[in-house]
């Protein structure tokens, strides 16, 4: 069986990430980027479709692990009847291909050990040609060359390569795999003992640029770890996660692709990473939006690939069984092609909050901004999919109409602040008009709350995030019972669900875990309440389920107490990044959207 969502941690060179069980089975990577086609794909599958497992023969007595401090770089120790050793695992940004390193140490006594090598190219479906080479094997299939380099001796057993060895106190073994384009020549490989230096120094020096001081820096500095592990150093865009099809109820259909950058998800990036004083990952992150959402602005998509793609056909790979039965697995995201009018204000905030942190704007960039505001004028009126992506009816959902209004705002700022050129008046109008019509048709009077779109009687967890843009303050009468209906129809099991998906709102079946974001939103509307208490207590028990390496997935099954969705999921880091520093920083990410 694959392993527990949790049992995963994960190590990166900023490029693509790795995902290493606790019992030393690396069961997903995709080389050379984060979206290309795994080699390595136990994780929606079995062994057969790829794994690489370094592990001791006999009976494991026990297993911890930990990531040195600061740093990417795993380390596993595992307890035999023999004795002890360490596995370290980690990709080094440094080489001219694309290494991944695993080190065997011998801590006590000598213990025997066995590697396994299944290459399985094209998500699990394809068995490479396998030949000998000086100091290891070369799997070539189409496109893409493997190489493993090891001085212990290899041989093959069936589809796969295998080696058996001893290790004793204070010996180690290293396995160098590198990835490299299938005609070009071999690029050489990194020495393993010197890329684990360089590397824990390089780690160790950005880790060390975190401002984030008091109770809650190192679950934060873990969270921006994370952040930067998912970041396509090239270019600067963050995917939303590792990984695709992980589901958010186990056996069931909602699975998607999330190795792609959404741009709902730029502004609470920026706002953590530029709160911890990490102001050029900021930019790179900036000038990654603009170029996406470069052209026509009625082109406008949710989400781009890590390099701006447009194109992302979603196809199911039906030789997948699915990570625990659950189907279809699916690469690519159809969401792509839908109108979600929040986006408006999510690119309007982030490029707003750019400004006001001193990363100037460029004469291109506001021409941009100022095209996207005319479209907008012309379209927010209309329904959309929503924040949720829905794959049912489109609606006159109330967050869209809120990010809608953020977006005017926004615009309106950058004149009367910065003395940008531009309609201001024109886009005070459009402003108060939305207004208006949130207040209007998203407030319902019976129910003392807003909705979740206009004619809905049900509320929905995007609707904690009006406070935490300014729309408007926290301890408004219809904010204070909006936050009151949502606790009593959404929370269950201590969590924030997103919405009722019984109601067949989203065109899927019902049934999901928790998004934890919801949940650390929760606790940001605590926090601006000056609920302090119930926010820490929500904030510790969220944190809590990280596992023990410190990551968190998209949802939580709170029935079956494990992490589910896609992993590790950036939106949930940034989400507890910014509720950490609302909860402790004089003027948190909460404070200052507000105050804008």
């Amino acid at each position: 069986m694959t392993a527990r969502i949790e049992d995963y941690a994960i190590i990166a060179d900023c490029q693509s990430v790795a995902l290493v069980a606790n019992d030393g089975s690396l069961d997903w990577l995709c080389l050379p980027r984060f979206d290309s086609d795994a080699c390595f794909a136990a994780l929606l599958g079995t062994r057969d479709n790829g794994c690489w497992k370094i592990a001791p023969e006999g009976e494991v007595r026990a297993v911890r692990r930990r990531y040195r401090p600061g740093t990417l770089i795993l380390e596993t120790d595992f307890e035999t009847a023999e004795g002890a050793i360490t596995l370290i695992d980690l990709m080094p940004i440094s080489g001219q291909g694309t290494d991944v390193v695993r080190i065997v140490v011998g801590q006590r006594g000598r213990v025997s050990m066995r590697m396994d090598l299944l290459i399985r190219l094209g998500y699990g479906a394809t068995v490479p040609w396998v030949r000998a080479i000086d100091g290891g094997i070369e799997a070539v299939a189409g496109p893409d060359a493997l190489r493993l380099v090891t001085p212990v001796e290899t041989h093959g057993e069936g589809l796969s390569t295998v080696s058996r060895f001893s290790v004793g106190a204070g010996e180690r073994v290293p396995f160098v795999l590198t990835w490299s384009p299938s005609h070009l020549p071999d690029p050489g490989h990194v020495d393993p003992e010197k890329a684990l230096v360089e590397s824990e120094a390089d780690w160790r020096a950005w880790s060390d640029r975190c401002t984030v001081t008091g109770p809650y820096r190192d679950i934060v500095q873990r969270s921006l770890i994370t952040l930067k592990a998912l970041t396509y150093q090239p270019t600067g865009g963050i995917v939303a996660a590792a990984t695709t099809s992980l589901p958010e109820r186990i056996g069931g259909v909602r699975n998607w692709d999330y190795r792609i950058c959404w741009l709902r998800d730029a502004t609470f990036t920026l706002y953590s990473l530029m709160s911890a004083g990490y102001s050029e990952e900021a930019r790179d992150w900036t000038h990654w939006l603009l170029r996406a959402v470069a052209g026509d602005p009625s082109q406008l998509q949710i989400l781009y690939g890590i390099a701006g793609e447009r194109r992302l056909p979603e196809i199911e790979l039906d030789w997948l069984p699915g990570y625990e039965g659950s189907r279809p697995v699916r690469v690519g995201n159809a969401a792509s092609r839908q109108l979600q009018l929040d986006v408006y204000g999510e690119v309007m905030d982030a490029l707003h909050l750019a400004r006001t942190v001193g990363l100037a704007p460029t004469e291109a960039g506001w021409a941009l901004q100022r095209a996207l505001m005319g479209y907008l004028e012309k379209i927010w009126e209309e329904p959309d999919e929503g924040i949720w992506e829905v794959r049912g009816p489109r609606r006159h959902f109330t967050h869209s109409k809120v990010m809608a209004w953020v977006a005017f705002d926004r615009a309106v700022k950058a004149v009367e602040q910065f003395g940008l050129n531009g309609p201001a008046d024109r886009w005070r109008s459009v402003r108060d008009r939305i207004h208006t019509s949130v207040c209007r048709e998203g407030f319902d009077a019976a129910l003392g709350a807003f909705v979740q779109f206009y004619g809905s009687k049900e509320v929905d967890a995007s609707l904690l995030m009006l406070p935490l843009v300014g729309f408007l303050p926290a301890t408004d009468p219809r904010i204070l019972g909006t936050v009151r209906a949502i606790e009593q129809s959404l929370i269950r099991d201590g969590f924030v669900a997103r919405y009722s998906t019984h109601s067949a709102i989203d065109g899927l079946p019902p049934g999901e875990g928790a998004f934890l974001a919801c949940s650390f939103w929760l606790a940001d509307n605590y926090a601006l309440q000056g609920r302090y208490p119930e926010a820490i207590a929500l904030f510790d028990h969220l944190s809590g389920l990280a596992n023990d390496v410190g990551l968190l997935s998209e949802e939580y099954d709170p029935v079956a107490r494990r992490l589910v969705g896609n992993f590790p999921q950036a939106f949930t880091h940034v989400s507890l990044i910014n509720t950490a520093l609302n909860l402790t920083a004089p003027r948190g990410p909460a404070e200052q959207r507000k105050e804008q």
